[in-house]
């Protein structure tokens, strides 16, 4: 009886959240989260940020469940993951356009398309490619938009490749650092993940706060 039970416990990952992701599926579930977050719009719900920064904690021994995973080959799912999601994303738009954005009914998915758009126009290719990634919900979106919009494909695959080295291995040596310089880290982990989830959101929130004061002002002289 008590076999079963475990097992179905093991079944019941919170996709969620970071650390159960880690705890079920290790390295390899870090591979498939990075694609699915940045190449199927199905994924945009994903926990990218936090879940680099933990599984790089873990790599220390820190963050509790008795879950350890290796720094080497978690860099290379980390960074294969990032780099073969983005790619697959920009090559559905080109095949698909927009109707794959178009039919989706989630407020957030649309609301990330339309700052994917706003960045491409604002900031240009190589720049929203790269700023896109660190932030949630676009950098799932963009890619599609890209190649829907018409992004040039080398262009993009330079840009996207610099862009989601830095921001996967980034995160990830971001967390092997701190677990390895603080004592008993894991006490601490919770807070920082809402840290950095709250400081990923930030740059949405601030576009999105510019687009409504500069619609209001419009407004107003209209």
């Amino acid at each position: 009886m008590t076999a079963p039970l475990f097992a179905s416990a093991q079944l019941a990952v919170n996709v969620l959240s970071a650390q159960s992701l880690l705890a079920a599926f290790g390295v390899l579930g870090v591979g498939v989260v990075m694609f699915a977050e940045t190449g199927l719009l199905i994924g945009f719900f994903l926990p990218g940020d936090s879940l680099l920064f933990t599984a790089g904690l873990l790599c220390t021994g820190g963050g509790g469940h008795g879950v350890h995973l290796s720094l080497a080959p978690l860099l290379v799912a980390a960074a294969v993951g990032a780099l073969a999601g983005a790619q697959c994303g920009y090559l559905l738009g080109r095949k698909a356009g927009g109707a794959l954005l178009a039919r989706s009914r989630s407020v957030r998915l649309r609301e990330g398309a339309q700052r994917a758009e706003e960045l491409l126009e604002r900031y240009g290719h190589a720049k929203a490619i790269v700023l896109a990634r660190f932030v949630p919900v676009v950098r799932t979106v963009l890619n599609p938009m890209a190649g829907a919009l018409g992004v040039p494909a080398r262009t993009f695959t330079v840009w996207q490749v610099a862009g989601g080295l830095v921001w996967s291995l980034g995160l990830t040596l971001s967390g092997y650092a701190l677990g390895s310089s603080i004592p008993d880290v894991d006490r601490y982990l919770l807070p920082m993940i809402a840290l950095i989830v709250a400081v990923s959101l930030t740059p949405l929130a601030a576009e999105l706060y510019r687009s409504r004061r500069a619609a209001r002002a419009k407004e107003t002289h209209g």
